[in-house]
């Protein structure tokens, strides 16, 4: 009999009645909800009891009408990805998947994470962080880094709210953007170099998978648009040496933040062969064309393991 990484069983879990948490109240939500219907079909085929609940401000009691045993969590965002849900869950002791509140917490602020892996020495480029639209104005033209940079909010996903800026016209352009979202204003050295996105799952570097987006860089609309024209190329075709050091990044961030279940960490590797990490996305898309199932699917596990997978991965970690 297989068993989970952390020991719930399949014959234990269709024994439970699984919510699979999906929607919420984020920016990210129409990504919530595809990644909630792909997971909820998988689970359902593969017989568990399984009941859909679209997170709102009533979901505590939602999960006892129900009677939620185990929560898969299909969020994507803020309330969902950022340690919120999961510690409403620690507080009903009821196990969830993927990671827990510290490292969903951190890893859902962009600059919190940085800081950590610039401690960790895991690569990642230069940076400077602003509380305020106006603070990053009034620095726009003294940055440590010269243009091209990348203007992000701290708290959001999906690139929303991301720019790549060429000129100090686009960078006033960017920031008052980029401020309109959730959390402080990164301000990132531009770094030119192949996409590429390694996955992790359960302590393991699955491996690596190369973007080639057809719009400037992999944006909202690359990711999730019908006829984007992004090619996805698995395995990356890298050298060797430079797969296995995005997979040792990878890893590296996901350990670094005490993840848990799966994340997906995005990378940029260089003419030259340096690795960079961007960020880390510790509750990954399960979309159709979501990295990580494409990732695992290229290991040999198809959709449905790997939500299985996931699932026999719940646990409270608090």
């Amino acid at each position: 009999m297989s068993i989970g990484p952390r020991g719930f069983t399949p014959a234990e879990l269709k024994a439970k009645r699984v919510g699979v948490l999906y929607g919420g109240l984020s920016s990210e939500r129409e990504v919530s909800l595809r990644t909630g219907a792909a997971v909820t079909g998988a689970l359902k085929g593969l017989g568990y009891d399984v009941v859909e609940i679209d997170v709102g401000k009533d979901l505590p009691a939602r999960l006892i009408a129900e009677k939620v045993d185990v929560a898969w969590l299909a969020l994507h965002g803020r309330f969902g990805e950022d340690g919120c849900i999961q510690g409403l869950l620690e507080a009903m002791f009821i196990p969830y998947t993927g990671s827990g509140v510290m490292a969903s917490a951190v890893g859902m602020d962009k600059v919190y994470a940085k800081e950590i892996f610039v401690a960790r020495g895991i690569p990642t480029p230069p940076y400077r962080a602003f509380d305020s639209a106006e603070a990053a104005l009034a620095e726009g033209d003294r940055l440590p880094f010269p243009f091209p940079v990348v203007v992000k909010p701290s708290r959001e996903g999906s690139s929303v709210g991301v720019h790549i800026c060429k000129t100090r016209e686009d960078y006033t352009a960017a920031v008052q953007d980029a401020s309109k979202h959730a959390g402080t204003l990164l301000v990132e050295q531009f770094i030119k170099g192949r996409e590429v996105q390694g996955g992790v799952l359960d302590n393991e570097a699955l491996g690596v998978i190369e973007v080639k987006a057809a719009r400037e860089f992999y944006d909202y609309e690359a990711k999730y648009k019908a006829g984007s024209g992004t090619q996805y190329l698995f395995p990356a075709p890298l050298p060797p040496d430079l797969y296995a050091r995005v997979n040792e990044v990878s890893l590296g961030a996901h350990k670094a933040l005490g993840c848990s279940g799966g994340s997906r960490s995005d990378v940029i590797v260089t003419e030259g062969g340096d690795v960079f990490l961007l960020e880390i996305n510790t509750l990954p898309g399960m979309t159709a064309s979501s990295l990580l199932p494409k990732i695992a699917a290229g290991r040999g596990i198809d959709f449905p393991a790997l939500c299985e997978r996931l699932l026999q991965g719940a646990s409270l970690k608090a």
